[in-house]
């Protein structure tokens, strides 16, 4: 089936409509952003992506649809202007001239949904006149964005996955937008560019790396999800001091990011290997692995804090029994259900759960603060997070 001939007809209709709705959220509040959302034609970007069926498969995994233009064009269209985010690629790269339902599987790009990705650039400050380096192309859509608000020569953009790239190269260069694109790990930044006004990540990091500092004019401004092995996220907007350093706050709201590749967590074997190793006699948790498990902006903020304390720990629950895994240290601890509370096993040199239990202590007796109320210092000796009422907080080191 070819395209139909409105297709640019109902593609400008369903921008308009995407635009309204992104201002009637409080998203879209810059016009010249808005004249950007309305400008871009993010399917041209999304030639095939992958939708949740409703129903999982036999083996209880989700059922991946591949939606194309040739497919469902109504389907495709509508969920190109919808706000949500697009899965485009799993392990390897689609061939979306013969799509396959998949089942199951660990998404590795997608297209963020259009009100994160306005929200990030209007969060960076960026504005016309700034140089930009955008860590992570993807499909090419946010860097379409930042072309049409800025002008291309002052966009540079680099994504680590060669194939995906060349896919995000020929769907800008075909809307007319010609920036800076090259592949490259994102954890060094883009030295042949350099210096930026504003560097921006589409990808998560356990730390900010070194090189944005140096690459970052003084006065500059860094926006980063940073987030690690417990998956637990936080959204930093720094700024660079003369001296190289840098620090700024925790932004609110709860946002997550698929991690650079470099820092992904490492497979950690089965954890019933890790509990067997594990001391018999438990003790009584003081806190409740739900605090930072819940379904809440809380617990979303508080998996971050509790990811500081244990950054090389990593989560996972088999059926009632919460498993902390740590393959730096080689420790381990379990936390199992019992009497109406939680009974805990921990081994190893590093304590996880009780770790955990600090900085939920800590956070409880400074009143229960906010992300906002949190700044992120990086200096040349490594990043720390402070609060004026709770201890300070080491990074993992990028």
């Amino acid at each position: 089936m070819s395209m139909p001939a409105d297709l640019e007809t109902d593609s400008v209709r369903l921008r308009e409509a995407m635009a309204k709705q992104l201002a009637a959220d409080g998203v879209l509040v810059d016009p010249a952003w808005r004249q950007a959302v309305e400008a871009v034609p993010r399917h041209r970007f999304v030639p095939g992506f992958y939708l949740p069926a409703d129903e999982r498969d036999g083996q209880g995994l989700t059922v991946w649809e591949p939606v194309t233009a040739e497919l469902d064009y109504g389907r495709w269209l509508a969920a190109a202007y919808g706000d949500s985010t697009l899965i485009t690629q799993f392990d390897g790269a689609a061939d979306w001239k013969a799509p396959v339902v998949r089942h199951g599987g660990a998404p590795t790009s997608s297209s963020t949904l259009p009100s994160l990705v306005v929200r990030m650039w209007a969060d960076a400050e960026v504005t016309e006149g700034h140089t930009v380096l955008e860590i992570g192309t993807g499909t090419g859509y946010s860097t379409a964005l930042a072309c049409e608000r800025l002008g291309s020569a002052d966009v540079t953009s680099i994504e680590v996955d060669p194939h995906r790239l060349e896919q995000a190269a020929s769907a800008l260069y075909g809307c007319g937008y010609t920036p800076t694109l090259a592949v490259a790990d994102g954890l060094y930044g883009y030295w042949p560019e350099a210096k930026f006004d504003r560097i921006v990540a589409a990808c998560s990091f356990r730390a900010v790396p070194p090189a944005w500092l140096v690459q970052a004019r003084p006065g500059g401004k860094i926006l980063l999800t940073l987030s690690g092995w417990l998956y637990g996220y936080a959204r930093v907007l720094l700024t660079v001091a003369q001296d190289g350093t840098a620090e700024g706050r925790l932004l609110g709201g709860t946002v997550s990011f698929m991690s650079a590749r470099t820092h992904a967590a490492p497979a950690f074997g089965n954890p019933a290997h890790w509990a067997a190793g594990l001391p018999g006699k438990p003790r009584a948790a003081l806190h409740s692995p739900q605090r930072i498990t819940a379904a809440t902006e809380e617990a979303f903020h508080l998996r971050f804090l509790a990811q500081a304390a244990v950054p090389d720990a990593q989560m996972t629950t088999v059926g009632e029994v919460v498993h902390l895994v740590d393959v730096v240290t080689g420790s381990a601890a379990t936390l199992t259900p019992e009497g109406g509370g939680w009974a805990v096993r921990e081994g190893g040199t590093v304590k996880l759960w009780e770790r955990i239990e600090r900085v939920l202590d800590a956070y409880d007796t400074a009143g229960r603060p906010g992300p906002e109320t949190f700044t992120l210092h990086v200096y040349g000796g490594g990043q720390h997070l402070r609060h004026p009422q709770m201890p300070g907080l080491p990074m993992p080191r990028p």
